[in-house]
């Protein structure tokens, strides 16, 4: 009976292997259909531009004249995806420097001209030009710099999140998914990569083409780290979470490190403010007393 038994379990066990590789294909094959499911609907990521504006930098070739190698890029750290946002950019690097002509032109010259030359008018104008043509530039940088911000301040929390997801048995698209629900409430923008990532992983062929796009996108050092300990995991079959531990407390560090950094640069900051706004009230608190009582007498 107990060789029999024995020689009959194996037969009776089935296929646990083929039963996960089952489940996984089923999950992805969900994910992939929720995310056409989401585009479909017009909830993507990416925003059509005006019709005029497309005529307009169709007309004037203004991705040949205006454009830039790494507008594409910056645009894409700034969180504006698609051809809509650079037909967006080239309109308004069009746009900006006509409006600022005008009406430097109309308020020094018909306004008030504030008793100024002709020529420093017309250098005031020409300066306004320019400031017309780097304002988009500077609009651009601005958004990028507090979107990478705000990131950073979410993403040792995202990964702390993730390492718990990957411990517990989650696969990599099912971690990215609960991060990006978890994490939208402190990090939009940092959600809106976890789901766009997310969606390549099932789209694409390779993941290590998404991974680098989630770097490449973000401009974030500590988001580049994490996609290549991603890449090797996938390569090499080296344990995801430790990675992620160390990863992550990197991160920490850095945060605490930056956050140091801010309160050491506060004295100084606060030097300039104290002379000119404190040490004039202490004055007249001190004196203005000793003052009156000389006034006031004979």
């Amino acid at each position: 009976m107990a060789t029999v038994i024995t020689l009959a379990m194996p037969l009776l066990a089935g296929d646990a292997l083929g039963k996960r590789m089952k489940a996984v294909a089923l999950e992805r094959n969900k994910i992939r259909a929720r995310e056409r499911e989401r585009m479909a609907k017009g909830k993507g990521l990416k925003r059509e531009p005006k019709a005029y504006m497309q005529s307009i930098v169709s007309q004037f070739n203004l991705a040949k004249h205006l454009g830039t190698e790494d507008a594409k890029e910056r645009l894409q750290m700034a969180g504006h995806r698609g051809g809509g946002a650079m037909v967006t950019f080239l309109f308004f690097r069009l746009v900006a420097p006509i409006v600022f002509m005008v009406v430097a032109l109309f308020y020094l010259f018909v306004v008030n001209d504030f008793g100024l030359d002709p020529l420093w008018r017309i250098g005031i104008v020409v300066f306004a030009v320019y400031a017309g043509v780097k304002a988009p530039e500077l609009y651009l940088k601005n958004q990028r710099q507090k979107r990478q911000a705000q990131m950073q301040r979410a993403f040792p929390d995202a990964l702390d999140l993730m390492l718990i997801c990957v411990e517990s048995g989650m696969s990599i698209e099912a971690a990215f998914r609960k991060v990006a629900d978890e994490i939208g409430g402190q990090s939009v923008a940092l959600a809106e990569e976890l789901t766009l990532t997310m969606a390549e992983m099932s789209y694409l062929q390779d993941r290590r083409q998404a991974y680098e796009n989630f770097g490449a996108r973000t401009g974030l050092e500590s988001v580049k780290s994490v996609g290549t300990a991603l890449i090797q995991a996938d390569k090499y079959g080296t344990p995801v979470g430790q990675a992620l531990r160390v990863l992550g407390q990197d991160s920490r560090d850095t945060r605490m490190a930056e956050a140091e950094k801010r309160a050491a640069s506060l004295p100084p900051k606060l030097t300039v403010p104290m002379i000119v706004f404190f040490l004039p009230v202490i004055f007249i608190v001190i004196l203005g007393p000793a003052y009156i009582t000389v006034m006031a007498q004979p």
